[in-house]
């Protein structure tokens, strides 16, 4: 019954006319922000902060604008993925790994549907559990300390070699490469690292501008070397059509890719990238050898893509629960909130229940909002294909560049983008994958700071990082998702011998 009044209570506010209005223009907006390379969520919703205090929004209406935005970003995300290789934000990164090559072979409308369904289900299951179960979830992250948290990073790291890649050596040197990357900056003692004396390095290398260049620039002189003539940008589709039997065969893979997501989402610092990775690696080892992952499985497609926004709603569990951000957008959130006087916690439920119950009500009308612009206008997306790639590759390429230089009002990170997309250019013509090198920036300095606070509870003991069962059975995991692959690979290799 508490639950039902609740309910009534948030879809009162939900469904009065100026906020439905808000929703569906944080929606709007959020697919935009999404699909566009090198903004994604979070700095979608950093910029449109200012705008819920000049426009004098109450907390409600600021936190539904917001979290609306929020969920859009992360459906659109998947837009340049598949139409052009070049993920909107760092979660989408595993859907080009299959999106874009269903894209290269007359499939982008398909993969577009898919992952729009994907994106729904996996929103929808994490709000569903948002509503239902965050107070008891919430509790399951305080069993996550520094280190299992090492673990599960090593774990991610270990598996690497399986995403992208059948050089498992080329993808450690990848990841070693990224995890490089992250510690150029400042340590914990203050001591720069890596700068060569450059003040521009002393915070560290932006994944946003790494991104960018990796893909977006590094496509850019892929398409000049070849002189135009090679470049995948510009496929010719046949008609686009809602592929009901694809949806069907994938419908299992999002449930369990949206599971995974959620539970990655709600672990604090985890957020949507871990979750879509876990997603993706999870449902490739259900699948095995019957998959096509990295060749166009429309699968590779749903499992990241449920998992990463699952994800999303699932990082709003901490956050609102025990205020602790469970991603770098939630983080802005929980900014907004104590901004305006709100303090997330479990006292928010009983103190502010229109604000959170409001918020739960708007996320559940805003996946059907979001749906519906997405899944119908599939062909508006797959338009962008038709664009000239002279003149698309060019516009993606100064949307990257103001995009980063209005985020970062540095040129010294345009310069590093460009030095960034060399980098790219030169790992695709020597068939190394970039990434293990995204991942390794991303979640280097998360790993670096878990092993940091273990040896500093443990007074050095390195034992510590096998105190518990959690961490012994993801160190066991790390081990065999390592040493699988390679032996998998040569029972492979000799029956093909054999034949042959």
């Amino acid at each position: 019954m508490d639950l039902l009044s609740n309910l009534a209570l948030g879809f009162s506010v939900a469904l009065s006319p100026y906020t439905l209005m808000l929703s569906v223009i944080g929606c709007f907006l959020g697919t935009i922000i999404g699909a566009l390379p090198g903004l994604g969520p979070s700095n979608g919703v950093a910029i449109l902060i200012p705008i819920t205090f000049t426009m004098g929004f109450d907390a409600t209406q600021a936190l539904v604008l917001l979290t609306s935005v929020y969920y859009g970003a992360m459906y659109g995300g998947r837009i340049s993925s598949i139409l052009l290789n070049i993920p909107g934000d760092e979660p989408a990164l595993m859907t080009t790994l299959d999106g874009y090559p269903m894209a290269k072979q007359g499939k982008a409308g398909d993969a577009l549907v898919i992952s729009g369904v994907a994106s729904f289900v996996g929103a929808f299951i994490a709000t569903i559990f948002l509503m239902l179960l965050a107070p008891y979830i919430a509790r399951l992250a305080y069993k996550f300390g520094p280190a299992e948290y090492f673990a599960l990073y090593l774990l991610a790291f270990s598996t690497l070699g399986g995403i992208a890649s059948n050089n498992q050596a080329k993808a450690a040197m990848a990841s070693l490469i990224g995890l490089g990357i992250a510690t150029i900056g400042q340590g914990a003692s203050g001591t720069s690292r890596f700068t060569f004396g450059n003040l521009h390095l002393l915070d560290g290398i932006d994944f946003l501008v790494a991104i960018v260049g990796l893909f977006a620039i590094s496509e850019v002189f892929v398409f000049i070397e070849s002189h135009g003539k090679s470049s995948s940008i510009g496929v010719k589709l046949d008609k686009v059509t809602i592929p009901f039997r694809l949806l069907g065969q994938t419908f299992g893979t999002m449930i369990r890719g949206s599971l995974i997501g959620f539970v990655a989402g709600i672990l604090p610092g985890a957020g949507a990238s871990l979750g879509s990775f876990m997603a993706y690696m999870a449902e490739k080892s259900w699948v095995g050898s019957k998959g096509n992952f990295g060749k166009g499985d429309p699968r590779g497609v749903a499992a990241p893509e449920a998992g990463n926004n699952a994800a999303a709603g699932g990082a709003l569990v901490p956050m609102l629960t025990l205020g602790v951000p469970g991603s770098g957008t939630t983080a802005v959130l929980l900014a907004l909130l104590m901004t305006l006087n709100i303090t997330p916690g479990p006292t928010l439920f009983t103190d502010r229940p229109e604000v959170v119950w409001g918020l739960i009500a708007t996320l559940l009308i805003a996946n059907f909002v979001l749906l519906a612009m997405n899944v119908p206008m599939v062909k508006v997306f797959v338009k962008i294909l038709m664009v000239p790639p002279a003149i698309l590759l060019p516009g993606v390429t100064m949307i990257s560049f103001v995009g980063i230089y209005s985020l970062t009002g540095s040129y010294f990170d345009l310069l590093l983008m460009i030095g960034f997309g060399v980098l790219g250019w030169i790992f695709r013509k020597m068939d190394i994958p970039t990434v293990p090198v995204i991942l390794g920036i991303l979640l280097g300095s998360n790993m670096e700071n878990a092993l940091r606070r273990a040896m500093t509870l443990s007074d050095g003991d390195p034992s510590y990082l096998f105190s518990s069962p959690i961490a012994v059975v993801l160190w066991i995991l790390a081990v065999v998702g390592f040493v699988a692959p390679i032996f998998m690979r040569r029972v492979i290799r000799k029956p093909q011998a054999i034949t042959d």
